[in-house]
């Protein structure tokens, strides 16, 4: 981390975990032991059913509430599907998009452009997600496929919004496996995202942009991860589902000596 130049986030992603009563429950619980620091923000990006119980649960402190996905489009005919201005509406800080599970179902690089552009027309966070399979990283072709992932992704983006924008590095191999990346190929990666983000918008912009890991962050291995100095924080799975491993997460961003 480097909170010089940068902000640090600890992102909780529950994908399709907890009903709104489930979710109410947490939040009593997490705020009794929520840590006190300042350095870094936090996030929580929930099922769409339970945004209305979390925004309530965490609105006289500083968590930031998140949506896991939104649709490019305003409104119409598209069943099932929130747009972002439904998600302002409803309280919400941060989306995230491209996330591997949804490009897995079919989502492509222009789908995620799309969302992406219509998140920050909206005002809120995108945080966006970029990985490699386990064949990819095999093959030696990591960082080219995350430069193009990174490139499509930001496809429009002004420089006046990337600044708003979050980074997510999921190695796909590592996310929901028990497996995780070791700190220094973690670094690696993110190490290159900025150097990518350096060539799109210039140093400046790149030195301030948060670049998250997100595969299988915990609360054993969260301190050597975040002690790397190209991440700046965390996208958690499992982990942000129990108080108590969130917290310690934090604690460990919080570590002054990071």
């Amino acid at each position: 981390m480097n909170r010089k130049y940068r902000k640090t986030v600890i992102a909780g992603n529950w994908k399709m975990n907890k009903t709104p009563t489930e979710t109410k429950a947490f939040m009593t619980e997490f705020k009794t032991i929520m840590p006190r620091g300042r350095w870094c923000d936090v996030a929580l990006c929930v099922p769409a059913v339970c945004i209305p119980a979390a925004v309530g649960a965490m609105r006289e402190t500083r968590i930031g509430i998140g949506a896991e996905n939104c649709n490019a489009n305003a409104s119409g005919a598209y069943t099932g599907e929130i747009a972002a201005n439904m998600l302002v509406d409803a309280g919400c800080k941060y989306v995230i998009l491209g996330h591997s599970e949804r490009r897995a179902m079919g989502e492509t690089d222009a789908e995620v452009n799309a969302k992406v552009l219509t998140a920050l027309e909206n005002g809120l966070v995108p945080i966006l997600c970029v990985g490699e399979t386990l064949e990819q990283r095999e093959t030696g072709i990591t960082n080219e496929w995350i430069t193009m992932q990174i490139k499509s992704g930001l496809n429009g983006v002004a420089e006046d919004k990337i600044r708003k924008m979050i980074i997510a590095y999921e190695p796909i191999w590592a996310i929901g496996t028990g497996k995780t990346a070791t700190p220094e190929q973690a670094e690696e990666v993110c190490e290159s995202i900025r150097t990518v983000i350096r060539k799109m918008y210039g140093a400046k912009i790149a030195r301030a942009i948060s670049i998250l890991y997100g595969g299988s962050m915990n609360d054993k291995n969260a301190y050597d991860l975040l002690a790397q100095p190209d991440i700046d924080g965390g996208l958690i799975g499992g982990a942000s589902l129990v108080p108590e491993k969130f917290v310690k997460i934090i604690e460990a961003a919080n570590q002054p000596t990071i």
